[in-house]
């Protein structure tokens, strides 16, 4: 779960078929269809890139139907501008890095072309130390790679609450971009930019987003996925 502090820091269409997570209490589903009214669903579902969000409970989207996270709003975005695909949300609530690593292999067996990974605020939330957050995360993307080498892979950058101090949170800030770049994957900016902290975008927790909140956190998103979606 989120604390106050991470504000503080700035910070028809196919089924949704679930399958149970491997401890049986959670699920991964498509967040909606990739295919317009009237397209061929079993030819169209096969050419639609799958587009695999992995992710804490801001993915998950803690709170909200699940049609209302984000990664079903990206859907409908690409639904909207004609771009087939189908998202699949495999957010999991109060999920730390070494937590997305222990479930990797697993929700890697369902196929994707494109990873959005977003973890590790919960790691900051517990002042884990920077280098072991980013060992978790820099195996998870290792596993990524190789378990689907031709998918591109998405780094969603977090930021860690500043009253751990300015080291803590400028090696937090780095570890992201660093592992990008080291790892072949696309940086997306700050998940939560235009977001935390603003009352009226969260519920009442005033940790997580709200509907309209999570508007703002998929147009983030979109931004940065979009260009990957589009016909070369």
């Amino acid at each position: 779960m989120l604390v106050a502090s991470l504000v503080l820091a700035g910070c028809g269409y196919a089924s949704k078929d679930t399958a149970r997570m491997a401890d049986g209490s959670d699920t991964i589903h498509a967040a909606k269809s990739a295919l317009p009214v009237g397209a061929d669903s079993g030819a169209s579902a096969k050419l639609a890139p799958r587009v695999l969000f992995i992710g804490t409970s801001l993915t998950a989207g803690l709170g909200l139907e699940s049609e209302q996270a984000y990664p079903a709003l990206i859907q409908d975005k690409a639904d909207s501008a004609g771009t087939p695909i189908v998202a699949i949300n495999a957010g999991v609530s109060g999920e730390t890095s070494a937590g997305a690593l222990n479930r990797i292999g697993w929700v890697l067996r369902s196929p994707a072309d494109i990873v959005v990974l977003e973890t590790g605020a919960n790691d900051a939330l517990r002042a884990l130390p920077v280098s072991e957050a980013r060992a978790n995360v820099s195996e998870i993307l290792d596993s990524i790679r190789t378990k689907k080498p031709k998918a591109r892979i998405f780094l969603v950058q977090m930021e860690a609450p500043p009253n751990l101090g300015p080291q803590y949170t400028a090696a937090f800030h780095s570890m992201y971009g660093d592992l990008a770049r080291e790892k072949g994957a696309t940086l997306i900016p700050f998940l939560l930019n235009g977001v935390a902290g603003i009352a009226n975008l969260n519920q009442a927790d005033g940790l997580h987003p709200n509907i309209q909140g999570e508007k703002i956190v998929a147009g983030n998103v979109w931004k940065s996925l979009q260009p990957a979606l589009s016909p070369r």
